[in-house]
């Protein structure tokens, strides 16, 4: 199979007939074998039951259904999951992005051997103060800390080589860094497109300005993980021997001073260095136990399933 496109969606029942018109016919019309994998994020209008009908039409289409609103990232590892293309296209649902995008996607991850292209929308029809400027911030702050050179980082219009999704785990809030994700499991030809962005047909935006305090705080974690998931003593070991070693350092010199240099002065716990000494020996320590436990709960921890598929079609 060419082609699996993976289309994540809540309440978008009025989109979804039109662009899976859109889709069918670009894939029609470039003769390519595809599957049209619709994710239902606990929707509560009919994105469900236009999706069975659309099922019913053509076996093309397929669907998986969530029992509840999970989020965007657990719904792209469901898809990730079933995707049996060799390209697996992710858009969403509201018809921001262009399907015309695809035949070229796909020409640059067959042709010219890219792991992964992501989409740039160049030119915005969202709001300026609300989203463009805040999202201008955010991809700055991505590509300075996690050094992938991307000038939209939260498009959803992407394509992957298959072996991408299926050796990258898609957890959290984490589909806005799905590049680092990448990059981070070793793949590392990354590529960009200016991609067309169109005006939202129908509905609402599932996003306010919530996403972008969420990103900057998924940015840090994503951070945390790529340097030191594998090995946080490194980290938390690192910062307590330096927290420990001020505190030790200004105990000696309290020592020191008491005892040879000034015996008569003020007692030890009326000055300041013995507070200071104190709060970073114990703040020392702490680091080190944080560093010991999330040693211990890297080495037990189990993969638990972190969503519900209510009902599936044609998988």
């Amino acid at each position: 199979m060419n082609i699996s496109v993976v289309i994540p969606l809540l309440n978008e029942q009025d989109s979804l007939k039109e662009l899976y018109d859109w889709i069918a016919k670009v894939m029609q019309s470039n003769r390519f074998s595809y599957e049209i994998i619709f994710i239902d994020d606990g929707s509560t209008d009919d994105s469900w039951l236009t999706i069975m009908q659309l099922s019913q039409k053509d076996e093309n289409v397929k669907g998986i259904r969530f029992l509840k609103n999970f989020g965007k990232s657990q719904a792209l590892h469901a898809g990730f999951a079933k995707a049996q293309g060799d390209v697996v296209i992710t858009m969403d649902a509201d018809l921001q992005d262009n399907p015309e995008e695809i035949p070229e996607l796909y020409n640059m991850i067959i042709v010219e051997k890219y792991d992964l292209i992501s989409g740039w929308k160049k030119k915005r029809y969202d709001s300026i103060i609300s989203k463009n400027l805040p999202s201008k911030l955010f991809n700055w702050a991505a590509r300075r800390t996690s050094g992938v050179k991307l000038n939209d980082f939260n498009c959803g219009l992407k394509a992957y080589d298959n072996k991408v999704v299926k050796n990258i785990e898609v957890s959290g809030e984490m589909h806005r860094y799905i590049p680092v994700l990448a990059k981070n499991a070793g793949f590392t030809k990354i590529g960009e497109k200016v991609v067309k962005h169109q005006a939202r047909k129908y509905g609402e935006t599932k996003f306010g300005m919530d996403r972008f305090i969420n990103g900057f705080l998924d940015l840090i974690t994503i951070w945390f993980i790529s340097r030191f998931g594998k090995r946080p003593m490194h980290l938390f070991g690192a910062l307590g021997v330096l927290m420990f070693g001020i505190g030790f350092a200004f105990s000696m010199y309290l020592g020191i001073d008491k005892l040879f240099l000034n015996p008569t002065g003020r007692l030890i716990t009326q000055r300041p260095q013995f507070y200071i000494a104190l709060v970073t020996m114990i703040i020392g320590t702490q680091f080190f136990v944080a560093g010991f436990l999330g040693e211990i709960i890297l080495r037990t921890k189990e993969n638990k399933q972190r969503y519900l598929i209510k009902q599936e079609l044609n998988l």
